[in-house]
This record gives structure tokens, C-alpha cells and sequence, in this order.
């Protein structure tokens, strides 16, 4: 094993996909099998992302489905990756959270975003009219922690399940905003590199020389979320990633459905600026074979330093993604 690797924790991002053909049952039993797998291979967390109003995403119950995950399974952490917080007001995230910590002591996770997760008409409808603008992200992040400190048991308004939780938060970002304010707090941060790789690097990079120490973390402590799809060969892995080419053309294009099999695929681009765009969102793509994606990794990881890999592995056939996540984890062994 490459010693670069050997103190990098390596986990898991899913969205719950909905395949075409796939019901949102089947889809929920898919995410369950997926996150029983990646526990067996050594797989620190297994996170689920909140999305509304896309037809081929069924996360938007994210607390309900870390219930379903963590209840079918026995060691992984599993969380949030993360919940959209202006959608939610910090009270009942801390008596779900509260709730699921209860129930699966030591092992759920609260990654944290400020994004709402969906479009512009369905976020005013989840914030109930209220303007984004005017969202305070650190405050609304500080009362949580008020909600699960023991001391507010003094308080008028309590989280019960809740108070007393001790529930590892983490901030989630797209962008510098979000490195600073996790550096200021003193809290690990996780970026969203499968979609928005461009800011990374610079994010990155302001986090850890602007990291505080704070009660909750010592140093700096980066994840960064990439995109794998890992086969046994490069060629295969470059057909298997037909269906993940072709989601994201779909939601550059506007033009949502579920997930297709790689043959069905149509990955015709009609425009430079589509192109453009594709390249931009597949920058922090790794796809190939045990050693392509190593020797990428060990190249992205020199430059970023990053603490832990979170994989976004969107492949349509069950048996080929859990292959990937296989195959991703003997790297690191």
C-alpha cells in the first residue's frame, strides 16, 4: 500500500439515485445494501445529501433515511452530508438528531450546509416565504449547539431528545464562504468537490491557514468529496461512467430523469459552453482502474493534504457500484 494513504479515511456520499425502472422502495433497499457493503469494508461514514423537487434524487427526508441506514447496520457512522439548514429551523434538527443519537449512540454524524439543496421556487416554499439574504448560517450553527449543550436544561425552549448529545458537526461547502466560517468556528469541513470542484483548492487552502482551535477540533480536519467510479479496468470504468456523464448533462441541460444504463446514454453535446461547464463540474472525477485512480489520488492528495475522501459513486448497476466501492478501499489498505 502507498504509506501517502495509510492515515486517510475514505467514506461515502449517496444521494439514494433513483434508477429508471427503479421505484423509490427499491431505491431506499439499493442504499441500505450499499451502506452495509461499504461497512464491511472499512468505510468510515456513510452520508446522505438533502435534495427536494428532482425526480431522480430521494434524499429529501435525510434524517428518516440516516434512521433506515443506521438501523441496518452496525459500526459505520452515518449522517448528514448534508442537511440544508435554512430549510430547517435548529430546534427540530436538534430533536431529530438528538432523536437518531439516542437511538444509534456514537455514531451519527451532522454535516452541516447553508445551500438550499433545491431550486430557487421550491427553497421560498421550504423556508415558508422567508428571504435567503437575510439567513444567518454561523448563528442558526451556534444554536444547535446551545440545543445540545446540558447547560440549556435552564432554558425555556429545550431539545428533548437532543440536550446532551454530544454530535459531531461539520460544515459543508461549495465555496470560500464556507472555509472561513468553518476555520472561524473550529470545526472539520467538507467540500463538495463531485459537483463544484472549482473553488477547492483555494478553500482548501484558506481553512487550514485560518483555522481557530476550538473545543470540538484541535487542527484542521479536510474532506474533500470526489467523484469514483473504479472498475477493473480503465475501459470498463470509462463505460460505466456513461450514466454518471450523462445525470450531470441532464441537469446542465434542465433536462432531470432518472439514472440510465450506460448504453442508453446519449452524451451528444451541443455547445462549447455545455462542454465547457462538464469539464468545470468533472474536474475532481477519478475514473479508471485500481492503479489509474491511485496514482490520481496520490496526486490530488499532494496537493490538497485533504484528511479524509468521501466517495460519490453513481454507477447504475448495484453490483458494479459495490465493485467500486471495493475496489476504492483496497487503496487504502
Amino acid at each position: 500500500m502507498n504509506h501517502l494513504f495509510e492515515h486517510i479515511r475514505y467514506s461515502v456520499l449517496d444521494l439514494v439515485t433513483v434508477n429508471k425502472g427503479d421505484d423509490i422502495h427499491t431505491s431506499f433497499q439499493k442504499s441500505l445494501k450499499a451502506a452495509q457493503t461499504a461497512e464491511t469494508l472499512g468505510y468510515t461514514r456513510y452520508w446522505l445529501s438533502e435534495h427536494h423537487n428532482m425526480p431522480n434524487v430521494a434524499s429529501s427526508a435525510t434524517s428518516l433515511l440516516i434512521g433506515h441506514i443506521a438501523g441496518g447496520t452496525k459500526t459505520i457512522r452515518v449522517g448528514s452530508g448534508g442537511i440544508m439548514l435554512p430549510n430547517h429551523s435548529t430546534l427540530s434538527v436538534a430533536e431529530q438528531f438528538g432523536t437518531l443519537d439516542a437511538l444509534f449512540p456514537d455514531r451519527i454524524d451532522l454535516g452541516l450546509g447553508r445551500a438550499p439543496g433545491t431550486d430557487g421556487r421550491t427553497a421560498t416554499v421550504l423556508r415558508r416565504g422567508q428571504p435567503m439574504m437575510d439567513y444567518d448560517f454561523e448563528n442558526s450553527i451556534l444554536q444547535l449547539y446551545r440545543y445540545f449543550d446540558k447547560g440549556n436544561a435552564t432554558s425555556s425552549v429545550r431539545a428533548i431528545p437532543g440536550e446532551g448529545a454530544d454530535i459531531p458537526i461539520y460544515i459543508l461547502g461549495s465555496s470560500t464562504d464556507s472555509a472561513f466560517l468553518a476555520a472561524k468556528l473550529g470545526l472539520p469541513y467538507a467540500f463538495a468537490g463531485h459537483f463544484a470542484p472549482a473553488q477547492f483548492f483555494t478553500a482548501a487552502n484558506i481553512y487550514k491557514q485560518q483555522f481557530q482551535p476550538s473545543e470540538h477540533l484541535e487542527k484542521p480536519y479536510l474532506m474533500a468529496c470526489v467523484n469514483i467510479i473504479a472498475a477493473d479496468t480503465d475501459e470498463e470504468a470509462q463505460y460505466l461512467s456513461k450514466s454518471h456523464l450523462q445525470a450531470v448533462l441532464n441537469i446542465l441541460t434542465d433536462k432531470r430523469g432518472p439514472l440510465v444504463a450506460p448504453d442508453e446514454a446519449d452524451l451528444t453535446i451541443t455547445s462549447d459552453s455545455v462542454r465547457q461547464m462538464l469539464n468545470n463540474w468533472l474536474a475532481l472525477t477519478f475514473i479508471g482502474s485500481k492503479t489509474s485512480i491511485e496514482k490520481s489520488l496520490e496526486d490530488f492528495l499532494g496537493k490538497c493534504g485533504a484528511d479524509e475522501l468521501i466517495a460519490y459513486t453513481n454507477i447504475y448497476d448495484l453490483e458494479a457500484k459495490l465493485k467500486s466501492y471495493r475496489i476504492f478501499s483496497e487503496i487504502f489498505h
